[in-house]
């Protein structure tokens, strides 16, 4: 293989992009001169797969790894940050999209922050978008449901510059295999935003529908599980001790003679269902919580999703 030395090394998904990805290699060795090392997570494409060469003749150093199957954006990310952590040791890892909205020029100011001493991890934030009205909507409710049900805050997405301390801990963990994003919050690392703009694709559209963009949601919030059901089963218990106190109430009403005919009967009715309903939730989320907590997750070895590994130079063809 290729040592990368005291390079950048850049990890990037590649999913049916050959022409946004090449117009990227090519991008990112006029921004730094070819002092990067690409590490290209090449995901299972068919129609547009990545050709060997592709790095070498952008004038590069790096490896294209090509994965047996599509896994999917985020698990391609963990491949390529767990085979950093194995064969790039003590680099600093940049993880990027290749498709261009992740933009070669902003990269200086991530790294410009991750020379603090006190900062393990810069991902940047976004200050201008180019998506649809729809889409950012959809962002907006996301980013709340994510925050009132995790109590943790979620404002950047996988473009991030990483420190070989920050590198070796996720890929450590089984949650970056979920949601990269998420298993950042979760991990515990020094983290720090950067604002910066977001870029137009270099070519084609987008893969991400609806349903994945949903899909991806609910991965960020697997990886905060504990944190979810344990607000989930405090709001069951406060809306079965609400009811209970209002059954009281009802009853009292009743036996005083304040209600009025049939009202009491369906008062109670009502509030016993809620009751049953909200406490039965209660017990489930609680018992969810010990098996997610006291639950083993199995080990995933990053080398079993690889068909192979394509190393290559400068000027390689």
């Amino acid at each position: 293989m290729t040592e990368p030395g005291n390079k950048l090394v850049i990890v990037t998904p590649v999913y049916e992009d050959r022409l946004a990805s090449s117009q990227l290699f090519r991008e990112l060795a006029a921004q730094f001169d070819g002092r990067v090392y690409i590490v290209a997570v090449e995901d299972g494409s068919v129609r547009e797969p990545l050709e060997p060469g592709a790095i070498g003749s952008a004038g590069l150093s790096g490896v294209i790894i090509r994965l047996r199957r599509n896994v999917g954006h985020q698990r391609a990310i963990a491949v390529g940050v767990s085979y950093a952590a194995r064969h790039l040791r003590d680099s600093t890892v940049v993880v990027m999209d290749c498709d261009g909205e992740d933009l070669p020029s902003t990269i200086p100011s991530l790294l410009s922050r991750l020379t603090s001493e006190n900062v393990d991890c810069v991902a940047a934030q976004r200050k201008s978008r180019v998506e649809t009205l729809r889409f950012r909507a959809f962002y907006l409710v996301y980013k709340w449901l994510f925050k009132m049900l995790s109590g943790r805050r979620i404002d950047f997405g996988n473009f991030m510059a990483l420190k070989p301390t920050a590198i070796k801990r996720l890929a450590a963990m089984q949650e970056l295999w979920l949601h990269v994003a998420s298993c950042m919050i979760v991990s515990r690392l020094r983290l720090d935003t950067c604002a910066l703009d977001r870029g137009p694709r270099y070519a084609g559209q987008s893969k991400m529908n609806f349903v994945g963009l949903a899909l991806h949601g609910f991965k960020a919030l697997m990886v905060c599980a504990e944190d979810v059901l344990v607000r989930v089963g405090t709001a069951c218990a406060l809306m079965a001790a609400l009811s209970l106190f209002a059954g009281i109430g009802a009853t009292t009403l009743k036996l005083i003679g304040f209600a009025t005919p049939g009202w009491f009967s369906v008062a109670l009715g009502i509030l016993l269902l809620v009751f049953l309903q909200t406490g039965t939730l209660t017990l489930m989320t609680l018992m969810l919580t010990g098996v997610v907590r006291g639950g083993l997750v199995p080990a995933i070895a990053f080398e079993d999703f690889i068909d192979e590994c394509i190393y290559e130079a400068p000027g390689k063809i």
